[in-house]
């Protein structure tokens, strides 16, 4: 039986400068960082509040095929890959904290219907989330969203939000 979510993987661009971006700036615990052969690097973070859940940092190579490592490899330059979702206690102090530590932000803290969030990227471009939730239902999402993608940022419109 299953019983818990405990790796995913994020593509990134060098895992050991990702490594020192996800720990010195996030502040994430190293998990594993093992070069098992020349060409092989097997890296995790965990963040310390959920040390089950390994982010398996790792750049687009074999076994995917070429074009795929080349589409990947893309995305990532463009900015424009989805990352992760992280939680936050107060969005607005975590905002100026990482913005004060260089991190690029999309998008600054703003009201939604599930909290406040911010859009951010990590060193290699992807997405990444922060949310100061709230208590929500499907209504008062509904009620929040309409029926149009005003409430969206200009990036997450032009992904179909």
């Amino acid at each position: 039986m299953i019983t818990n979510v405990s790796l995913t993987s994020i593509w990134v661009k060098d895992i050991d400068e990702s490594l020192a971006f996800y720990t010195d700036v996030l502040g994430f615990d190293v998990g594993d960082n093992i070069h098992v052969a020349e060409d092989f690097h097997w890296c995790t973070v965990t963040h310390p509040k959920q040390p089950e859940l390994h982010l398996h940092l790792t750049t687009p190579s074999r076994p995917l095929s070429d074009d795929l490592i080349a589409a990947i490899n893309r995305a990532l330059d463009e900015g424009g890959m989805p990352g992760i979702g992280l939680n936050v206690d107060d969005c607005q102090s975590t905002y100026e904290e990482l913005q004060a530590k260089g991190v690029e932000f999309l998008q600054a803290p703003a009201e939604r219907p599930y909290g406040i969030e911010a859009l951010m990227r990590d060193n290699s471009g992807n997405w990444i989330v922060l949310v100061e939730p709230r208590e929500y239902t499907p209504e008062t999402i509904q009620a929040g969203l309409g029926s149009s993608l005003e409430w969206c940022s200009p990036t997450y419109q032009r992904s179909g939000c």
